[in-house]
């Protein structure tokens, strides 16, 4: 029995790997392990935790790896706290704010740029913190979308949830409620009757974000989660992010952006990894994501496309980063199509710079 144990972790040459419990709460990393069902039935190798090749298990297993830690990566990466004017909230763009409603989610991804605040049991926003930012929003009629993120909003029950959303429902300034959230793809039971009506019953235009890397991730599970969603009124989008060992291929990019577009969700951001505390194994340059995003252009449809963004260390904002298709020529341009080849174009502008088709315009 030893034998075959041993030849089991062994399969395909590769060593011995962890085995894989429901229960995942080691402390060999910043933050715990901690996984769902969900993704133990995604991920491959019979049982056993494979980070090495498993797309899957390298997002959610600790690793010696994390703890090289560069001088360069912070515990803040994306510079929040500098736009953080009360607990909870960050206000870094004119027209939108982002509340933390709680540090908690139902796994933790080892790539996290919120990492350090993630999983630490400091719970979620209390009512008066939440009525402060509502106050907050009233107060900023510039601000015209929340952001509900965390942590994994949909860690929360229905009844707060609902709560929460009632309350920034009343701000009648506001056009666009959205949940970011990684639980139809982790957790699909989560999505049950009473989280639908919520959507259902919104009275905001109401955008689910959804964090997906591959697509191996996007079971019969998700599939019909996606199904009851899309029924409820929500809007599905994706953000993914670029990591090393994962998704840093044509093949994984565009595999998982057919999936989510063949199942309602439309890409929206490909991001690429932030300077968090511990995850320059996940990294890739970003020449190397800029020639996988230009060899996605033409094989893909606009639909199938995210923007490949960076952004900014220290709280600068992000920045869509993705292969540069036009340069300024003499006195027009020079436009480079998605086969590599490169063409000259010339503005034609009336003297008031609005655009004319000269094969349209007549003499009179």
């Amino acid at each position: 029995k030893q034998n075959q144990k041993q030849k089991k972790r062994n399969v395909s040459g590769m060593k011995p790997k962890r085995t894989i419990t429901t229960k995942l709460e080691d402390q060999t990393g910043t933050t715990k392990d901690r996984v769902t069902k969900q993704v133990l039935q995604t991920l491959s190798n019979g049982g056993f935790i494979d980070t090495d090749h498993d797309p899957v298990a390298r997002q959610y297993f600790t690793t010696d790896a994390e703890k090289n830690i560069l001088p360069e990566e912070k515990s803040d990466p994306i510079g929040d706290f500098n736009y953080t004017p009360m607990n909870g909230l960050v206000h870094r763009y004119p027209d939108r704010i982002l509340v933390k409603l709680t540090d908690t989610c139902h796994v933790y991804c080892r790539f996290c740029f919120r990492k350090e605040m993630v999983g630490k049991n400091a719970g979620c926003l209390s009512s008066t913190e939440i009525d402060n930012i509502v106050a907050y929003v009233r107060s900023a009629p510039q601000v015209k979308e929340v952001i509900f993120s965390g942590g994994d909003p949909l860690t929360l029950s229905n009844r707060r949830l609902s709560d929460i959303i009632q309350k920034f429902e009343s701000i009648k300034q506001l056009d666009v409620l959205r949940i970011h959230t990684r639980t139809p793809l982790v957790k699909p039971e989560r999505i049950d009757s009473g989280f639908l009506d919520i959507i259902r019953n919104c009275k905001k235009s109401c955008y689910l974000i959804l964090h997906v890397n591959h697509a191996r991730e996007i079971n019969d599970n998700v599939v019909n989660t996606l199904s009851e969603l899309r029924r409820s009124g929500a809007v599905l989008l994706s953000q993914s992010v670029l990591l090393k060992g994962v998704n840093d291929t044509t093949k994984a990019l565009e595999e998982l952006f057919r999936t989510l577009v063949r199942h309602g969700v439309t890409p929206y951001y490909l991001h690429h990894p932030d300077l968090a505390p511990g995850t320059s194994h996940f990294r890739v340059s970003i020449a190397q994501g800029r020639a996988l995003m230009k060899n996605l252009q033409g094989r893909l449809s606009g639909i199938c496309l995210p923007t490949y963004i960076l952004d900014i260390p220290g709280g600068h904002g992000k920045s869509p980063i993705g292969h540069n298709y036009i340069q300024q020529h003499n006195e027009g341009w020079r436009i480079e199509n998605y086969q590599g080849e490169y063409f000259d174009y010339q503005d034609i502008c009336n003297p008031d710079n609005t655009v004319t088709n000269p094969a349209k315009t007549k003499s009179t």
